[in-house]
């Protein structure tokens, strides 16, 4: 707010000589206004300074972090898991259980592992009966199961016969196992492990060779390094498979999106799953038109001008001089290669970059919604940000992330805090109720739930910033309750956030890859090791069957189509 529209208020305020409810109403959200940009102007002076004291060769103020949790949290993990225990209760009083074990303190229900544990061998513990009765009997054993891991070498020297033929002048030499021939000198134990040590230990090239010297194996830094980025190839065929039958077997999919860095250049890696799967791709930018080639796995991209495009254009904004000149000049309902589709366009004339981007994009998603190249994701969810938006026939939102917004509001006047606190109560009890939707939806529960909704988020209050807020909750009602009409869909997307932080945990570790070939044999074994821990699938025992060549273990594709079968 500026100095005379701040002036132009107070003035009116004083012409009218009392003070009303509403002019109160003004007074009070005029504060909550100019502490915001206060605050907003303390940190923006703060940086100044940093930034002048660094042009100075000197030091900013230091970055230290509080040691209790700030009040500017956003996170709404702790009311998300509450709603989740009132929603549990609820379904268990629904029941015909007891209000005292609706009540009690639940017990830490522990699965039994022991018919997990394979036993490698077994060893008698014989009684020492030195001192003890002599008339002992014997009554059998009593078991107990100790889980030991032995880390040994396996080096093996292969005595290849060799024969000479003097009529042919050649040599001939016996065959070596099918797992180690032409595989260089290192058998599928350590060619399994790389990944192993890679993609679930999080461990650097240099930790890896650490690791095989500390068992005697003599291996070199530049083996280890030539072997992840070079020695795999076959596992993109599989990620692709898992990929293509995870999105068709998935009635919904799951997408988020976090950043990378690529020798020395940032980028993003997406972040796509389901129940089934959790997939990875790296791309430079994390526009629309990226994440429709992540959706198609990279597939050729082609374009189509149809009646979809045109409602995409107008969904899109697209000035209607344009929109004209696009539906004369580019050929209806013919698909286009990028090469034609770029010759179209600069036969339009002279387009602005946004106005380009617009007919690019709706004509790029038209195609994808009509091919049958690919399996096509008809839901999709993702939290807000705009890159995720038309691509699919219907996009859920994220409850959470909605959340989170309330939670950044900061108001200084109490009357305010406490309407937020009270909207905030009304958000998570109407969550709730989703949540038992879910459990058991029906008809009149879902009409109940609408009407509801519209209700709750038309609510106004005297605190100004809340009501704006509320108002664009409410403009998303159709992306937020698709639950309604999948209750299978979550409220969340945890799921894909899980993922993300896989990446970062990457990112963490060795701060960046330094190839395209690096970065994609990353996101391909991220892609397999997400993908077996939710299938139940042993990920060193998967690539150990791959790298030896004995190809024993059905593909993650088959397992998911099997998984669902049974489903």
């Amino acid at each position: 707010m500026n100095l005379t529209d701040l002036q132009a208020k107070i003035k009116a305020l004083h012409q009218e000589g009392d003070v009303s409810q509403a002019n109160l109403k003004m007074l009070l959200n005029l504060i909550e206004q100019l502490i915001r940009e206060n605050e907003e102007f303390k940190s923006e002076l703060q940086q100044l300074k940093d930034e002048n004291n660094r042009l100075k060769g000197e030091q900013g103020k230091p970055d230290i972090k509080a040691n209790k949790t700030q009040k500017k949290d956003i996170s709404s993990e702790i009311e998300r898991k509450e709603a989740e225990a009132n929603a549990a209760n609820d379904a268990e009083s629904s029941t015909d259980k007891s209000a005292e074990e609706t009540n009690s303190k639940k017990k830490r229900q522990r699965k039994p592992k022991l018919k997990n544990i394979k036993i490698d061998r077994e060893q008698r513990c014989p009684l020492d009966k030195t001192g003890l009765p002599g008339d002992l009997e014997f009554k059998g054993y009593e078991d107990v199961v100790i889980q030991d891991i032995v880390i040994t070498t396996n080096n093996v020297k292969y005595r290849r016969e060799v024969y000479y033929s003097p009529s042919h002048k050649k040599s001939y030499r016996g065959e070596l196992p099918s797992e180690v021939k032409n595989r260089g000198e290192f058998g599928p134990g350590i060619r399994a492990l790389i990944p192993i040590l890679k993609s679930e230990g999080n461990l650097s090239e240099k930790r890896i060779l650490g690791f095989f010297q500390n068992f005697g194996i003599e291996v070199s830094s530049t083996y280890i390094s030539r072997q992840w980025t070079e020695g795999y190839d076959a596992f993109h065929q599989e990620k692709s498979e898992i990929y293509r039958q995870g999105i068709s077997q998935s009635d919904y999919v799951q997408i988020d999106d976090t950043s990378a860095r690529v020798n020395g250049v940032n980028h993003y890696c997406q972040i796509v799953c389901s129940p089934l799967f959790t997939a990875y791709f790296t791309t430079k930018h994390k526009n629309r038109l990226s994440v429709l080639e992540v959706l198609t796995d990279f597939a050729p991209r082609r374009y189509l001008y149809n009646q979809q495009a045109q409602s995409l254009l107008d969904t899109l904004k697209l000035a209607d001089k344009v929109c004209t000149a696009v539906a004369i000049q580019l050929p209806a309902d013919e698909i286009m290669e990028p090469s034609e589709f770029e010759a179209q366009l600069t036969n339009l004339g002279k387009l602005s970059v946004r106005q380009r981007t617009q007919i690019t994009e709706a004509c790029a998603i038209a195609y994808y919604q009509q091919q049958t190249e690919f399996p096509i994701i008809e839901t999709l969810l993702a939290d807000d940000a705009p890159q995720f938006k038309l691509l699919t026939q219907h996009l859920g939102l994220c409850w959470i992330h909605d959340a989170r917004h309330y939670k950044k509001l900061s108001p200084f006047v109490p009357i305010h805090q406490q309407a937020l606190a009270n909207f905030r109560g009304r958000y998570w009890i109407y969550y709730t109720e989703l949540l038992n939707y879910k459990r058991n939806p029906t008809r009149e529960k879902q009409k109940w739930l609408s009407k509801q909704f519209d209700e709750i988020f038309s609510t106004t209050t005297d605190y100004e910033d809340l009501d704006h807020r509320i108002a664009k909750t409410l403009a998303k009602k159709t992306e937020l309750l698709q639950v309604l009409e999948m209750p299978s869909l979550p409220l969340h997307n945890n799921e894909a956030e899980l993922g993300a932080r896989v990446q970062a945990r990457v990112r963490d570790v060795s701060f960046q890859t330094r190839s395209e070939k690096g970065t994609k044999i990353k996101d391909t074994f991220m892609t397999i090791n997400q993908t077996t821990k939710k299938l139940g699938v042993s990920f060193y025992d998967y690539i150990y069957d791959r790298v030896s060549g004995k190809f024993e273990l059905p593909s993650l594709a088959e397992v998911m189509a099997q998984k669902t079968l049974v489903t």
